[in-house]
């Protein structure tokens, strides 16, 4: 039962996230700056990690047990390009997949549809600021 409620809890949580758009105006309030090799801008790709993935891999990126892994550090954002993190955040990763060690789906664009390509670059330009 207590499974369940979990379970619940983190649905909750994905479909909130899933429904936030990236361009609220504001352009986020981290000293981050634009992201030299992608063209993405950190600041507004911190802001789409908030409202996109931060229900899996956490507010402050080091991971949800059980849900999505750590990218503070992280070996395969470190090892991949920003097209190549750009293609793999927009097909996703079910849980079936070999590489996938959580046992959890990620969602193609982390289960928000509205997210465009440069979107996408400002993502990455963000996850490059954790390394």
């Amino acid at each position: 039962m207590k499974r369940v409620l979990i379970l619940v809890a983190v649905l909750a949580l994905v479909a909130a996230a899933c429904g936030g758009s990236s361009d609220d105006g504001d352009g986020g309030s981290s000293d981050t700056t634009q992201a030299s090799s992608g063209g993405g801008i950190a600041a507004e790709g911190e802001l789409i990690y908030s409202q996109t993935c931060a229900a899996c891999h956490g507010a402050d990126a080091t991971g949800i047990d059980g849900l999505g892994k750590s990218l503070v550090d992280s070996a395969f954002v470190a090892a991949n390009d920003d097209g190549e993190m750009i293609a793999f955040i927009k097909l996703g990763r079910p849980a079936s997949h070999p590489d996938n060690t959580t046992g959890v789906d990620m969602p193609p664009k982390g289960g928000n549809p509205s997210l465009d390509d440069q979107d996408l670059a400002d993502l990455v330009a963000y996850l490059r600021t954790l390394q």
